[in-house]
Order: structure tokens, then C-alpha cells, then sequence
């Protein structure tokens, strides 16, 4: 809610130092910062807070002068103000759930239609008099049309405090850039002057060496183009002249946007554009069909265009070391060809549960971002082999028993999180050679179990499942018999676990492995 002081530096800095807004009373205090309790001095060298405003302070001296920080508070007067309104109206909703609830207002808004249509063209009784039968229609609309605002309401309210808290960030993002005009024309002087035209030149000059490779590139009909690492800070639209191109890599450059030409490049397989300054992506990508390999981490994009989705030969994509917070609602729906998927280093809170549905996926890697949990649906993708979990820290705390259909996963990370007890159907991960389950407060298994190895936890696990389902069959022969009933559901529900044991008997019988259990050996 409060700025980032990576992102929005001055703001964070200028809202936690300049005294409440507003009329100021009586016993008005210099040192009371914005709608908020007292916090550390930016000298005090304990508070990270403190050391970051130092930095600030030493790198932006004119921030001490009070003529300065004068004209600052009225530019971030509306971003406290709208602060305040989203403390009281709660966190963000993810992205599936707007999503969700604009496609309810489409069907609440198409059913309003069809029964105002009906009562249009409802027939009037013979027995009714005109103007009754008008008043009668004008009070069935005017029913229906409060009953469709009952229903909305709900909703809108979903879609308006995602579009609030949408407005908030663009507002961040201007009141940053008003700080900075306001500071530059505190500093400025005449000595800045000749350096105005540099960035110009250095644009042209660039320009140039760009469009000469288009060129040849057209001229001869390359497949292949290499832009990387030329500090380009900007495409030109020629780009999607070149219709044979295959493979463009413009990576390790500035550039900060993406031309919507590229929708030109209809035969391009892979496209590289890691590691440059794109904040937004062209809606335009969605129109190339057969792109297989996109490359876009390494960028500051918020959020990825729902046309993606369109890119249906997509075989990789590539979306870590970004700001995103959600994935489009229907990316697992339509990339069903997607068999690696890498969205490490962002702030993603859930994932899609269409992404269950992308039955080619192989490998999946979602460490170092801020997941609650996993859809329960998660164990439809069998034909995942690695999946990275690890360092969602105090935000990821359990796992779905769905991830025991994960039958042919190879390689699990789950280390730094809060993982107190792994499902129950764990031991059913048959191809499991790699578990890393550091820094979790595990309790099920012990972590002595752990530190056996990987064929150890799922002895564990299957022993622990077996034991369950053993409790749930003498619990039903007990209901069974009181009413005359016999079953054979044990031998049926546990067939996999015979096939199991069967499969670790090696290992228990190796010296690495504990002595053999009787138990696991009895016939079911």
C-alpha cells in the first residue's frame, strides 16, 4: 500500500517525512509523519528505513531545503489521501477473481436483456385495459432491473476497488514523476544546459546503426537477428517489415517499449527481449502464431497482455525477474503446447487455476515469489518432471493432496517456506529422485526422515496413507457389520499401494534404508 522505496524513492522518502497534510492545529509537530505513528529519523543507522533516506539525503541534499519539501507536499496530498481510502477498503482482489466477476456483470447484464425483451413482447390480455397492462410492464421492468442491480452490486464493487487500487499505482507513479520535476527545477542551473541535446544525439546515432541492419536484413531476407546489447532505447516500426525473420534477439538493451508492428514478424519462432526496461507489452503479440520461445524476464512489466494467450505454438515462456502479480485468467485454456514455464522473482500471490490444464507442461518454476498455495486441481498437469517451489517464504504454508497425481514429477524444490506437513499422498510420487525441503517447520515427516533422503520421505508418506486408509476400512467392516455387510473396499482403494511397496522394496532392503517392515509386506 505505502510506495516501494525502490520503485518510488523521493515519494517514499517525502510521505514519511513531511508532516500530516491538511490544516494544521495548534499543537502541530514538525516530526509527525503522514497518517501514520512516529517512525525512526532517516540518521538513525539502526532503521534500514533510516540508512535508504540517508542514501536519499546524501545523493539529493536540496530534500533538506523546507522550500522544497513545501512544494512536495501539496504534489502528494491526493496520493495520501487515496491511501487512506484503500486502507479501509482492503487489499487488491487477484486478477482471476476481476476476471471472474466481469464476466458475472456480462451475464447479469445479458439476462436483463432477454427478460426485458420477453416483457416487451408479452401479449396484453383481452380482459385488461391498454394503460393497465402498460403500467403492469413498466412495474415487471422496473422489478427486474432492481433485482439485476441487487445482483450486480457484489461485482462492481470487486471490478471498481481492483480499478481503485489500479488508479493508486498510476498515481504513485505520477506523484514520483512531479517529485522529481520538482526537484530538478530546485537544482537546476545554466551549466545543464548543454547537456540537453546529448541523449538526442545518442538516439540518432543509434537509429542509424539499427536501421543499416534492417536493411541488409531486408535486402537479403535474414531469419536471424541479433540486436543484443547495444543499449537501444528504442525499435522503429521497420521491424515488422521483415517477414522472414525466425529469430530476433534484442536483449541487454533500454528499451522501454515494444512496437506494435511485430504483429508483422508472422513467421517468428523465437523472440528474445530479456533484460531491458519494458514496463507494458503489445497487445500485438497475440497475432504471432507461431512463436514458440518468448523470452521477456529481466523487464518491469506489471502485468502481461491477455492476448498472450493467443500465442498458441508457444513451447517456452519466459516471464521471471519482473513486477507481475497475477497471470492472465485463461493462459493454461489456450497455451496448451507450453512446456516450460519459467515465472521466478515476481510478486505472483496465486496461480490460475486454468493453468491445470496445460497438460504438456514439463517444468514449472515459480520460486522467490509471494504464492498462498497451489489450485487444488495442480495434479492434472502428469506430465510435469521439475517443479520449484522454494522461497515463497511466510506466504506458502501447505500443499494439495492433488500433487500426489503428479506421477511423473522428478525434481521438487519446497525449501524457505512454512511447509508444516506434506499430503498425505505423497508416497504415491513414484519418479521423485530430488527433494529439497530446507528452512520449513516440517512435523510431517520428521525432518530425521527427511535427512534419510528422498525414498525415505516417501516410505514415510505411503507407510502414513496405508495407516489411514486402514483406520477409514476398519471403521467401515465396524459399520458394515453392524449391518450385515461385508466389503472388499480395502483391497480396491490400496491397489496402487501394493504396486508401491513393491516398487521401494529395494530400498528397504538396501543397507541405506531402515530394516524392513513385516507390516508392508502382509497381504492385503
Amino acid at each position: 500500500m505505502d510506495p516501494n522505496p525502490k520503485s518510488h524513492p523521493i515519494l517514499s522518502y517525502v510521505m514519511a517525512r513531511i508532516p500530516s497534510l491538511g490544516p494544521k492545529p495548534a499543537s502541530y509537530n514538525s516530526e509527525i509523519d503522514i497518517e501514520q505513528p512516529p517512525v525512526k529519523p532517516p540518521s538513525d543507522p539502526s532503521s534500514s528505513s533510516g540508512q535508504a533516506w540517508a542514501q536519499i539525503e546524501d545523493d539529493m541534499p536540496h530534500l533538506a531545503n523546507q522550500r522544497v519539501l513545501a512544494s512536495m507536499t501539496w504534489a502528494v496530498t491526493d496520493v495520501a489521501q487515496t491511501r487512506s481510502v484503500l486502507r479501509t477498503l482492503g487489499p487488491r482482489p487477484d486478477h482471476e477473481t476481476v476476471d471472474k466477476a466481469r464476466a458475472k456483470l456480462v451475464e447479469i447484464e445479458a439476462n436483463l436483456g432477454k427478460q426485458l425483451e420477453e416483457i416487451v413482447r408479452s401479449p396484453r390480455p383481452p380482459d385488461v385495459d391498454r394503460l393497465q397492462w402498460r403500467a403492469h410492464l413498466a412495474e415487471r421492468e422496473s422489478e427486474c432491473r432492481q433485482t439485476a442491480e441487487k445482483e450486480r452490486q457484489v461485482y462492481k464493487a470487486v471490478v471498481q476497488l481492483d480499478e481503485m487500487h489500479d488508479a493508486y499505482e498510476r498515481l504513485l507513479k505520477e506523484a514520483e514523476e512531479r517529485l522529481v520535476k520538482i526537484y530538478d527545477s530546485a537544482e537546476a542551473s545554466p551549466g545543464d544546459a548543454g547537456k540537453e541535446g546529448a541523449p538526442e544525439a545518442e538516439k540518432e546515432e543509434l537509429n542509424e546503426d539499427v536501421v543499416g541492419i534492417l536493411q541488409e536484413a531486408t535486402g537479403q531476407g535474414l531469419e536471424r537477428v541479433d540486436l543484443s546489447g547495444r543499449r537501444l532505447r528504442f525499435l522503429p516500426e521497420a521491424f515488422g517489415r521483415i517477414r522472414s525473420l525466425v529469430v530476433l534477439n534484442v536483449s541487454g538493451n533500454q528499451l522501454e517499449v515494444i512496437p506494435d508492428s511485430i504483429a508483422g514478424l508472422e513467421n517468428l519462432e523465437e523472440f528474445n527481449v530479456s533484460s531491458n526496461l519494458l514496463e507494458s507489452f503489445p497487445d500485438s503479440i497475440g497475432l504471432l502464431q507461431k512463436l514458440k520461445i518468448l523470452n521477456i524476464s529481466g523487464n518491469k512489466l506489471a502485468a502481461l497482455p491477455d492476448s498472450i494467450c493467443h500465442c498458441w505454438s508457444l513451447v517456452e515462456l519466459d516471464v521471471s525477474f519482473n513486477n507481475l502479480t497475477y497471470l492472465p485468467t485463461n493462459i493454461g485454456l489456450e497455451l496448451v503446447n507450453l512446456q516450460k514455464l519459467s515465472m521466478q522473482l515476481n510478486k505472483i500471490r496465486y496461480l490460475p487455476s486454468s493453468i491445470c490444464e496445460m497438460k504438456s507442461l514439463r517444468y514449472l518454476d515459480a520460486h522467490f515469489n509471494e504464492l498462498h498455495g497451489l489450485p487444488h486441481a495442480i495434479g492434472r498437469l502428469t506430465n510435469l518432471e521439475i517443479l520449484n517451489l522454494s522461497s515463497n517464504f511466510s506466504d506458502l504454508k501447505e500443499l494439495p493432496d492433488t500433487i500426489g497425481d503428479l506421477t511423473n514429477l522428478r525434481e521438487l524444490d519446497l525449501s524457505n517456506n512454512q511447509i508444516h506437513a506434506l499430503p498425505e499422498t505423497f508416497g504415491r510420487l513414484d519418479n521423485l529422485t530430488k527433494l529439497n525441503m530446507d528452512q520449513n517447520p516440517l512435523v510431517i515427516p520428521p525432518m530425521e526422515v527427511v535427512n534419510e533422503g528422498v525414498e525415505a520421505v516417501k516410505v514415510f508418506m505411503a507407510k502414513r496413507w496405508f495407516e489411514i486408509l486402514a483406520e477409514e476400512e476398519r471403521m467401515s467392516m465396524l459399520e458394515m457389520q453392524e449391518q450385515g455387510q461385508t466389503s472388499g473396499w480395502l483391497t480396491r482403494s490400496t491397489s496402487w499401494l501394493k504396486g508401491y511397496v513393491s516398487g521401494v522394496s529395494e530400498y528397504l532392503a538396501s543397507p541405506r534404508g531402515s530394516p524392513r517392515d513385516p507390516y508392508l509386506d502382509q497381504q492385503l
